[in-house]
């Protein structure tokens, strides 16, 4: 088929559009292997790389390290982090997993069963008790409390000088 420069030279541009977006996902050594071949973290790379080709300003990503072993849930946070960073993509993250979403995220909206929660940076999220009774659940929250007055009658007990906790029955004078 006859091809004319012009399409030539666009086709030689999406090549090495591909050839960039491969080595941003780091996969451009793997760029002859075809994608069913790779490994899951690999595809999952493939396809933010597939998804950033049309230079979107916001990408969804919705649970992106679902699947994945922890070396490759490493690997897809540092990504995600560098679509932010290098690229000035705005990423919108369905996760469930929190460590992840406290980890890459500037500001977080939490929902229990569609209904909007808590909103704020991690540090607001993390010491929301709704979030916490959401995610962690009740039993959770209450063996938190229960280290909390734990370690605040530890505290009581060590400053009234009456020695290890056990004597704490005996400090309450």
């Amino acid at each position: 088929m006859l091809r004319s420069p012009g399409v030539r030279g666009e086709e030689a541009k999406a090549r090495d559009r591909a050839r960039e977006l491969l080595r941003f996902v780091r996969l451009d050594e793997k760029r002859d292997e075809l994608a069913k071949n790779l490994p899951y973290g690999d595809q999952r790379r493939l396809e933010i790389a597939r998804a950033l080709a049309g230079e979107p300003k916001l990408i969804l990503l919705d649970e992106p390290t679902a699947g994945m072993n922890p070396n490759e849930t490493v690997e897809a946070t540092r990504l995600i982090k560098r679509l932010r960073d290098e690229l000035g993509v705005t990423v919108v993250l369905i996760e469930h997993d929190m460590r992840l979403v406290m980890a890459i995220s500037e500001r977080i909206s939490v929902l229990d069963y569609g209904t909007k929660i808590a909103e704020g940076d991690a540090q607001v999220i993390r010491s929301n008790s709704r979030v916490i009774e959401a995610y962690l659940g009740k039993a959770r929250r209450v063996r938190s409390r229960q280290r909390r007055l734990r370690y605040s009658a530890e505290r009581k007990v060590k400053e009234q000088g009456c020695g290890s906790r056990k004597g704490a029955a005996g400090c309450a004078r």
